[in-house]
């Protein structure tokens, strides 16, 4: 004879018996996101974007994009027809536009980027596509430090300006 599970008694759960430890506040398991704006697939934007957050487009954006102390990531979906100004941007979709950035631009092999880059560094992936030009520029610190040798010198030298 075959037994029937579905009307047995359920076993009830209560919060001392999900976390023995502390039986009033259950263990937390999901973790907080990182603050990223996203621009979704089916979303059209045309004029400014800026903003004091990540950003993430997987939509299209025509305009500028100015986001300076956070990254810029073009998703693989995304459509950039802007100029971007951020620390950091990561492209994987298409963007045609001039793009500033105070620390790394990273172009990943299914991106491509039509346009001028003036950026600290640069990464790009087999298989990227990339038209226009470079310009890498030291970080401030470096230009500081390049500065202030030349009149360390001078003075080790000897001489006076």
């Amino acid at each position: 004879m075959l037994h029937s599970t579905d009307n047995a008694p359920k076993p009830q759960y209560s919060p001392s018996t999900l976390n023995p430890v502390n039986p009033v506040n259950p263990v937390k398991t999901v973790t907080s996101p990182i603050e990223q704006a996203t621009i979704g697939r089916t979303v059209v934007i045309k004029g400014e974007v800026s903003g004091s957050e990540s950003l993430y487009i997987d939509g299209r954006v025509e305009g500028t994009v100015i986001v300076k102390d956070h990254r810029v990531t073009v998703g693989r979906n995304g459509v950039v027809a802007a100029n971007i100004s951020a620390r950091e941007v990561v492209i994987m979709g298409k963007v045609t536009g001039n793009i500033e950035c105070t620390d790394r631009v990273d172009i990943r092999s299914e991106g491509s980027l039509t346009g001028d880059i003036v950026s600290q560094r640069i990464s790009v992936e087999d298989g990227a596509m990339l038209r226009g030009s470079v310009q890498l520029a030291p970080s401030e610190q470096k230009r500081e430090r390049s500065s202030e040798t030349p009149k360390s010198l001078a003075v080790a030298a000897g001489k006076n300006n």
